[in-house]
């Protein structure tokens, strides 16, 4: 059983699908806080955690099917294609526990193994987006012993929840490269803190994206269709919505690039022109130049050499690190060291 938070309030949808979300006060005040303090700062930023509202939600689905964008692709057919492995890697019952579920589209692979050998299985999703019901209420029809409790919040404090649960071990999985989102010492500090949820028996499921040409990386966050720059743009959208913002999208446009040096793609919001913006909900008013930039995301490519360093500095032994034909992408099974 789920030990109960303070902070957050359950709420059923049916037998088999529960989720935990925060309550309301409690999320708008954690959100206008941190976004007051990063528009503060110089140079200006958003969290890319806030880019997955509903809307936000829906358009990085698009995005997950556009000829540009590889990872998506490339990482569901490693998957699909090491179930049988994964399979005899697997012994004994397993709780899946996913950091940033989506539309659950890789999670079916990873269900197809647990549900193939174990009949019932335990599902605990945890994303900020309230999308996370909609794609559970989802699976139940495909796995008939599956139970979800869906968690609605960041992921660490997901894990918190998650921390010292009995019952089956846990599988933990990470997928998308979002690891890749994190700034260098805070992703270090964020394995960490996944190993320190995990027992002895529990596993770690994760994909990262490899290093490759500047083209595909580039192609891949600023698509010919322009879904990319409606998903960056929908970030000010939520702002306006959650907290009385009244930034003019007309005033902003997409900007990314490949920062070659530190090996990542940096995405930014670009003002069009010399402007002032209020957010009543953030207590904050300010002017921005034509032509600043305001970071909305990176997204971190790796080597396999530095993947071997990050892990074992984390306290993790790779178990396994599959790869698609193109090395393109990379799959890793890990566990406590």
């Amino acid at each position: 059983m789920m030990q109960k938070s303070l902070h957050h309030e359950r709420r059923v949808v049916n037998g088999r699908l529960c989720y935990l979300v925060p309550r309301r006060g409690h999320r708008e005040r954690g959100m206008a806080e941190e976004i007051s303090r990063s528009l503060r700062s110089r140079p200006r930023s958003i969290h890319p955690k806030f880019f997955y509202d509903r809307r936000g939600s829906e358009l990085f689905e698009q995005i997950c099917g556009l000829p540009e964008y590889y990872p998506a692709r490339t990482e569901t057919g490693i998957l699909s294609r090491i179930k049988g492995e994964l399979s005899g890697l697997l012994g004994g019952d397993f709780r899946l526990v996913e950091l940033g579920s989506g539309s659950s589209v890789k999670t079916r692979h990873v269900l197809d193994v647990l549900h193939g050998s174990q009949p019932a299985v335990e599902y605990i999703p945890i994303d900020i987006s309230e999308s996370l019901v909609d794609s559970s209420r989802g699976l139940l029809g495909r796995y008939p012993g599956l139970s979800i409790v869906g968690i609605i919040d960041t992921y660490e404090n997901g894990l918190d929840l998650v921390r010292g649960l009995g019952g089956p071990r846990n599988l933990v999985a990470f997928f998308g490269s979002s690891f890749g989102n994190f700034p260098p010492g805070e992703g270090a500090r964020f394995l960490r803190s996944v190993r320190d949820s995990m027992g002895g028996g529990d596993l770690f499921l994760m994909g990262l994206d490899l290093v490759k040409e500047r083209g595909v990386l580039e192609a891949a966050y600023d698509d010919a269709q322009g879904v990319t720059a409606r998903f960056n743009l929908n970030v000010l959208e939520r702002i306006n919505r959650d907290l009385g913002a009244d930034f003019d999208l007309g005033g902003f446009s997409h900007h990314s690039v490949y920062n070659e040096a530190e090996q990542r793609v940096e995405m930014y919001v670009r003002s069009l022109r010399d402007q002032r913006v209020t957010i009543p909900g953030a207590n904050l008013s300010l002017a921005l130049e034509e032509g600043e930039l305001v970071h909305t995301e990176n997204s971190h490519k790796f080597s396999i050499p530095q993947i071997g360093s990050l892990m074992g500095g984390a306290g993790f032994e790779i178990l396994r690190l599959w790869q698609d034909p193109g090395a393109k992408f990379a799959v890793l099974l890990l566990a406590r060291s």
